[in-house]
């Protein structure tokens, strides 16, 4: 199996992991995982908006040779918390959570190796300022697999300060 496909299926991990979430109270589901922080909902919101990003905005604009380009972080996050709290539910918004990342990785998976690995910018910046790498579609995406880990972290530790787990 080659690199690209090993990382998307990687990402792909996180639809099914959705499905263990759909026996949670919702209770649980709508109450901050700690002081000052998000809910369990707002979190799943959140991932949805940033995968939708990369469907919508980043996708195309690496297809169409373009850099890509990210929004400022906390008013893109303040739009998920506000629909995580617009009353949708938690069966709709786990649905919409599976069925967004399913389609993105379809689209991913359809995507040259070619133009997962072409060295794009990112908000104009060509390599990452932490590791010296330089930009490509691939690179978001294990970006974006950390980052669901660092959530799907959190929620686990929530239901197990919660004994639901």
């Amino acid at each position: 199996m080659c690199v690209e496909t090993t990382i998307i299926n990687e990402f792909s991990k996180y639809s099914s992991w959705l499905n263990t979430l759909e026996d949670m109270e919702e209770t649980l589901w709508s109450k901050p995982i700690a002081n000052g922080k998000w809910s369990v909902s707002e979190i799943i919101s959140h991932i949805i908006n940033w995968d939708q990003h990369l469907l919508y905005e980043v996708i195309p604009a690496v297809q169409s040779g373009k850099g890509m380009e990210f929004p400022d972080f906390n008013t893109h996050n303040k739009t998920a918390s506000n629909y995580a709290k617009s009353g949708i539910s938690k069966s709709k918004l786990l649905e919409e959570a599976k069925n967004t990342r399913k389609r993105l990785v379809k689209e991913l998976n359809e995507l040259s190796s070619e133009l997962l690995n072409k060295s794009v910018t990112s908000n104009g910046v060509s390599h990452c300022p932490h590791t010296g790498t330089p930009y490509s579609l691939l690179y978001i995406v294990k970006e974006f697999i950390d980052h669901d880990h660092h959530h799907k972290g959190q929620i686990i530790q929530f239901l197990k300060k919660n004994n639901l787990d």
